[in-house]
């Protein structure tokens, strides 16, 4: 028995596209290998997505909705089926990001995700060798999670960065000087805004490492820590207070948002 006879539509988002794609497909007549190539994806490829060990992409979506008549009907899931790219731990975390008005994000190693290129996010998800396929998937769902602030109701973003950020190589000179020109890019957006924490701070409130506090439209904040393995998410009142005093020290460390853009600015000239 194939495994997507065995798949329960019911057990998840992704499973519910993974079997009424293969339904729809096989009442139109439509065998996997016309639909593969009009996706531009091999066979085996669209089989595994039929069988949900692996994730649609949003190209194979449209395909879908075109060659079956579904209207959006692909389309409108993949956002929600894309999600399953995220470890399980991470996903509470998108959903509440999503829902935050307000995102405070300090950050010691590297861009956070939101404003990452997708060559450099590339970089970041491909220190641990993963599958090509799981890699790639990995990078989609990063860039879908950024849509959050092309919505017209888009959370404010304040972000501090360690000047470590901006000079540690990630990939080659030119992945590097393209992430930090697409940060001043955004720092454009007024809802946006970025600050480098210089490295003649010396010891400060977030020595002991990253974190982000959301603020919700309904109910009490939450704060985010990053973790060897995996993340944290900490809704204890007194642990979202601490994180909110501490992110108001690194801001007033920080260089101002025009010296700060002017060190990235700095930076990139240097990396030529």
């Amino acid at each position: 028995m194939a495994l997507a006879d065995l798949l329960d539509p019911t057990s998840s988002i992704m499973a519910f596209y993974a079997t009424d794609l293969r339904r729809k497909r096989e009442e139109a007549g439509i065998t996997q290998r016309a639909m593969a190539k009009r996706a531009l994806m091999a066979p085996s490829l669209l089989n595994k997505i039929e069988a949900g060990v692996r994730l649609p992409s949003e190209d194979l979506s449209e395909v879908a909705d075109a060659m079956l008549g579904t209207g959006d009907h692909f389309r409108r899931l993949w956002p929600l089926v894309i999600k399953y790219a995220y470890p399980a731990w991470f996903r509470p975390y998108v959903d509440l990001e999503e829902a935050a008005r307000a995102i405070r994000s300090f950050q010691i190693q590297l861009v956070p995700g939101l404003l990452q290129t997708e060559e450099y996010a590339r970089v970041v998800m491909n220190v641990c060798r993963p599958d090509r396929d799981v890699l790639e998937e990995r990078v989609v769902a990063r860039l879908q999670r950024q849509k959050i602030l092309e919505r017209p109701d888009r959370p404010e973003l304040w972000v501090v960065l360690d000047e470590l950020v901006l000079r540690r190589a990630m990939g080659s000179p030119a992945i590097q000087r393209a992430q930090l020109e697409s940060l001043i890019n955004a720092a454009q957006e007024p809802r946006t805004v970025i600050q480098v924490l210089p490295l003649s701070v010396g010891a400060h409130a977030g020595v002991e490492g990253a974190f982000s506090v959301l603020t919700l439209d309904e109910g009490p904040g939450v704060v985010y820590v990053d973790g060897f393995s995996q993340g944290q998410i900490l809704a204890d009142p007194s642990q979202v207070k601490a994180a909110e005093r501490a992110y108001d020290l690194l801001m007033t460390g920080a260089l101002s948002v025009t010296a700060s853009i002017d060190l990235i600015a700095a930076v990139m000239k240097e990396l030529r």
